[in-house]
């Protein structure tokens, strides 16, 4: 949501929600890194990268930045990076995990979104700091995802796989923020390497696949479960609006694919439109849009991201380039955040024993003697001594 008005700031210089996203955004960040405590219980990687990939926006948009005494934008997504690059394993050769901790359910699944997310912030951290080190973890993110199968040989992007079976069976499910979250990585990396032919190639070829399964007649559809609305999630409702963002803000990076991408962003926003006559106020959207001017009967937070996304990334051509810290973006960044806390790690896990904790260990051993020892000298004191003493 944040990330979509983002956007809106950006193509319409509208920056009445401006403070709101910033204050949002700030006190989600816990300093920095996307993990509020009160989160850890369901921390996906793709759940804290979303929030980095906002923060990443921003910096890239130039942004209304946070307080000088907050982390700043580029910060937030060099935090998130940071704290991911351990999760990393050698179960299936590579790859991160669905789940941000091996206590939570679902940790075995590694899942196309978790590496995207990760494979997306890095591609576009290289491009905008120039430090090489985030292109190759980006390169070798892309490398694992494309050996392992998620992303196919025809180039669909397909869900995920299971460690628990050494990721030999694929669940081949597609959703379109798969697909989205990919193109937007190669054409960054596109970029980055000064339109190389490997990354041409991929950006091509992943492109030609998602505008081919998630938009017949032109018109983006949630393949998965909009036929069927009943089978979408309340996160599968919003994924319409990722893939147009992304899409969208990869003609920036790869601007011949703007006809491509352009076409079916305008043919999807007079479909979205016709869709947004429904609810108590008649202007609220639903999801199919290929049913015309027939309300599908849905209101929602994503329905109402995805058709907003749609119409006003038809403003895409006439927008500013995106910045980069030698182009005249102002966010400020540290190659170092989040390496000094255990963000990245299990909350549960035992930590490193420090001077502190030796200090509080001694004083509490010292009074817990000491409470002992009184217990042992009372309990060895003649019947009524204390009395006489009294």
């Amino acid at each position: 949501m944040f990330g979509t008005l983002i956007d809106y700031w950006y193509y319409t210089g509208d920056s009445t929600y401006n403070d709101l996203v910033v204050q949002g955004m700030v006190h989600q960040s816990n300093g920095g890194d996307f993990l509020p405590q009160n989160q850890t219980n369901g921390m996906g990687n793709d759940d804290q990268a979303f929030w980095g990939m906002a923060a990443m926006t921003a910096a890239e948009l130039n942004f209304t930045n946070p307080d000088a005494k907050d982390p700043g934008w580029v910060e937030m997504a060099q935090a998130v990076f940071n704290t991911q690059v351990p999760r990393f394993d050698d179960l299936c050769g590579g790859g991160l995990h669905w789940q941000a901790y091996e206590f939570l359910n679902g940790f075995s699944y590694k899942n196309s979104i978790a590496n995207g997310c990760f494979f997306n912030i890095a591609s576009r951290l290289a491009l905008y700091t120039g430090n090489d080190t985030y292109a190759k973890y980006a390169s070798s993110t892309f490398d694992w995802t494309k050996a392992i199968g998620l992303i196919g040989e025809d180039w669909k992007v397909f869900d995920g796989t299971d460690a628990k079976t050494n990721c030999t069976i694929i669940n081949r499910q597609q959703f379109s923020y798969n697909a989205a979250v990919y193109t937007y990585g190669a054409a960054t990396m596109y970029k980055y390497t000064n339109g190389s032919a490997l990354w041409k190639d991929r950006l091509d070829n992943l492109l030609s696949a998602t505008i081919s399964v998630f938009f017949p007649n032109g018109i983006a559809n949630e393949v998965a479960c909009e036929p069927q609305l009943i089978h979408c999630t309340i996160d599968m409702l919003s994924y319409k609006a990722y893939l147009i963002r992304w899409l969208a803000a990869s003609t920036k990076l790869a601007p011949y694919i703007t006809d491509t991408v352009t076409a079916v962003i305008k043919s999807s926003a007079a479909a979205a439109v016709k869709q947004c006559v429904g609810g108590p106020n008649g202007r609220s959207c639903g999801l199919q849009w290929s049913k015309g001017g027939v309300w599908d009967g849905t209101i929602g937070l994503g329905q109402t991201m995805a058709a907003l996304e749609a119409v006003q990334s038809n403003l895409i051509v006439q927008s500013k380039d995106p910045l980069t810290n030698t182009t005249g973006g102002t966010s400020k960044g540290n190659p170092a955040a989040g390496l000094d806390d255990d963000a990245g790690q299990d909350p549960n896990a035992n930590k490193p024993i420090n001077n502190r904790d030796r200090a509080g260990a001694g004083i509490l051993t010292a009074v817990v003697v000491c409470w002992i020892l009184g217990g042992l000298t009372w309990l060895s004191l003649p019947d009524g001594y204390l009395g006489k003493l009294w």
